[in-house]
């Protein structure tokens, strides 16, 4: 950890950013997972609450059921990924970039998915390796305290961790 943190401040945030890069997968995959394994990742109360079913998953059906469940499924995904970002200053300096960089090219999967119509049934989201690339100055600029007073545009302002409470 960086100067002034400690494991037991910096559990959430990790714990923040693995759940956001595992429900990232699990969204991206819905279609591979329910063809390739018979599976469905989806939690179960979410698909009766949006009126999704697994057979409909099975038959790769995208509907305004799914796409509504798929867009509270990318919110909620997003909200983790707000709650990581604060993480990313409590590494020390020299492992920012690395986490912040990917947690840039995960968040632009569900990008990716919105693009598509929300349809992960029948096309895969992917960001390819130019687009990754494109990432990594606005990742690394994200890791520097002077990120903190002038958010890239579009970003949200983190606050320090004496503020957060």
């Amino acid at each position: 950890c960086a100067e002034g943190y400690n494991d037991i401040i910096a559990k959430e945030p990790a714990l923040s950013l693995g759940v956001a890069f595992q429900l990232t997968n699990i969204l991206r995959d819905v279609g591979e997972d329910a063809r390739d394994r018979g599976r469905v990742y989806l939690p179960q109360e979410d698909l009766q609450r949006f009126g999704v079913t697994e057979e409909q998953i099975f038959a790769r059906r995208v509907d305004d059921n799914y796409k509504k469940m798929m867009k509270f499924q990318i919110s909620r995904a997003r909200m983790y990924y707000e709650r990581a970002r604060r993480g990313v200053f409590m590494l020390a300096p020299e492992s920012r970039l690395p986490v912040q960089s990917s947690l840039d090219a995960y968040g632009r999967i569900l990008d990716k998915i919105e693009e598509n119509d929300y349809d992960s049934l029948t096309t895969r989201a992917y960001v390819d390796k130019w687009e990754k690339l494109s990432i990594i100055p606005f990742s690394w600029y994200r890791t520097l305290d002077i990120s903190r007073l002038l958010p890239l545009p579009g970003d949200k302002a983190i606050p320090r961790l004496d503020e957060a409470h």
